[in-house]
């Protein structure tokens, strides 16, 4: 019995022996199959955490490429700053351009001394350094040919120096020393020259060089570029004016008309080339005439009216100042304040696309009525000897720089453009100003005379402005932007030289100047009448008392 137990025992024994490898190789699958699954997991969480590192990655560098584009650009700022050889290269050329300037203006200002010592009143101080910068130009052209020096940089006006450097000063001490009763008096007439006189210029003028073109008698352009020459042209530059009639002393009435018109009509020609500019470049058919017609005139309106209220806002917020902030005892910081003052109005409206000109004009005649009176005794004198330095020595450079312009750079002479051109604007600028004359003088006390008539149209001189926008007209050929410049130089150098040349000699013929101490009986219908100053005459009775008129 116990015998059967044992080998019962035993064969269970090899049995379970037998059997064992089967149950190993089954925990050993199992443990595989263990490891595999944990594989795979291992593998998806790998996938699962590779994918979210490259999206963390991908994040990383998406966010960090505003950075790289910034230090980019800021990169590009500081390899635009020139180092070392090359900034003491640029450094030199700066300086000789600087020297240039000054050696010029040194010799214009010696110019002006010789002529006002001698007493040479038949010509116009400007003209002649218009004269003098065509002299230097040509000799500068010679030097370069012979390769001596290469000055031709120098020589160009850049139309950002200009706006933003030279004519500021002259428009603010125009408006700072003008006589504010006259110019407020003929306010009316003045707006209606600038803006219905300047359309009417421009219609003339573009009108007939698109025809002239179509006919085949002068250069042909396009009817938006004929239309933005005309307008561009049509700007009767303040500079050459303030100039010529300072020069003159003539009517203060005349002075008045034909100052106001240049200052004002600046922004209308801009508004009209611009206009003009963009039709061409936006013409579909969608577009209307009127629709183009009501963007012109709010255009202007938007300039005019707040570029008016900006120079005003500014003028008496200087006054407030000057007025609550002691700087009396210091007057060089009142100096610089005022100067602060006098150039942030021409800044902030063309940063806003206003009219700097309209902006820096207004603020000087509120400046002048109210925050001149705030400043002590010192500052106003040395504000004014100031203003007339700067605005010499800008106007100087003005037409130095047109004298130079004549050698610049290669022209393209049109001669039956340029001839035409001439002929339209005389005859533009006389239907201008002779029907707005009749028309103004039915609502004027002081009428505007034959006389007044025929200088304004006389002295309607083309200046820098006219030439500047003619830098900045978008052409689609440079042989068109050639032929256009050149025109405009030639019709502002016709102007200033001619025109503004004879207005001595016209101004004398038609009675409208006398000398300071020149003084004649005249018999007029049995009256007989005194002349004692050039725009007052005493009619002399039997009785003592004298009866006080002005010619008419």
């Amino acid at each position: 019995m116990y015998l059967l137990k044992l080998i019962a025992f035993v064969i269970c024994f090899f049995t379970a022996i037998s059997q064992l490898p089967t149950y190993v190789r089954a925990d050993d699958e199992a443990e595989v199959a263990a490891e595999n699954q944990i594989s795979k997991t291992l593998q998806v969480n790998a996938s699962l955490a590779n994918a979210t590192q490259a999206t963390a990655i991908n994040t990383t560098a998406m966010a960090t490429v505003a950075p790289t584009t910034a230090d980019t650009q800021a990169a590009d700022n500081l390899e635009k700053i020139q180092t070392g050889h090359k900034a003491e290269e640029q450094q030199q050329s700066d300086s000789t351009k600087i020297s240039f300037i000054l050696y010029v203006l040194g010799l214009c200002i010696l110019l002006t001394h010789l002529l006002l010592r001698c007493n040479f009143h038949i010509l116009p101080e400007s003209i002649a350094v218009v004269f003098l910068g065509a002299a230097i130009g040509g000799f500068m052209k010679i030097m370069k040919n012979l390769g001596i020096g290469d000055w031709q940089e120098a020589e160009i006006l850049s139309p950002n120096s200009f706006f933003l450097m030279l004519l500021p000063p002259i428009i603010f001490e125009a408006g700072y020393s003008l006589h504010k009763g006259n110019f407020f008096q003929n306010f009316g007439s003045i707006l209606v020259f600038a803006v219905v006189g300047t359309v009417i210029s421009t219609m003339v003028v573009g009108g007939g060089i698109y025809l002239m073109g179509v006919a085949g008698i002068a250069y042909n352009l396009t009817l938006t570029d004929s239309f933005a020459y005309g307008s561009l042209v049509s700007a009767v530059d303040p500079v050459a004016t303030i100039a010529i009639f300072k020069a003159l002393n003539v009517d203060p009435t005349l002075n008045m008309l034909v100052f106001g018109e240049s200052i004002l009509n600046d922004a209308v020609s801009i508004v009209l080339t611009s206009t003009f500019q963009g039709l061409a470049e936006n013409v579909d058919a969608e577009t209307t005439h009127s629709k183009i017609f009501l963007t012109a005139v709010g255009d202007f309106l938007r300039m005019m009216v707040g570029s008016s209220a900006l120079g005003v806002a500014i003028g008496l917020f200087s006054a407030l100042v000057t007025k609550h902030v002691d700087l009396r005892r210091t007057p060089s910081l009142e100096l610089g304040m005022m100067f602060i003052f006098a150039y942030v109005p021409y800044g902030v409206a063309e940063s806003l696309k206003l009219s700097g000109i309209m902006a820096i004009l207004l603020a000087a005649i509120v400046m002048s009525h109210y925050t001149h009176n705030n400043l002590s005794l010192v500052t106003q004198i040395n504000m004014q000897q100031t203003l007339r330095a700067l605005a010499f020595m800008t106007e100087t450079s003005i037409f130095a720089y047109l004298g130079m312009a004549i050698f610049s750079f290669p022209h393209n002479f049109q001669p039956a453009f340029v001839i035409w051109s001439i002929i339209l604007l005389l005859v533009g600028r006389g239907l201008n100003i002779y029907p707005l004359s009749w028309i103004l003088n039915h609502f004027r006390e002081t009428k505007i005379t034959k006389r007044m008539q025929f200088i304004m149209w006389f002295s309607g001189l083309r200046g820098a402005i006219c030439y500047v926008l003619s830098l900045h007209l978008e052409l689609d050929s440079p042989d068109k932007r050639n032929v256009i410049i050149t025109t405009s130089l030639i019709i502002v150098l016709f102007t200033i030289l001619v025109l503004g040349g004879a207005t001595f000699p016209v101004v004398k013929v038609t009675t409208l100047r006398f000398f300071p101490h020149f003084v004649f009986l005249f018999i007029s219908q049995g009256n007989r009448y005194l002349i004692v100053s050039p725009y007052t005459f005493v009619k002399i009775t039997s009785a003592p008392q004298k009866t006080k008129y002005s010619i008419k």
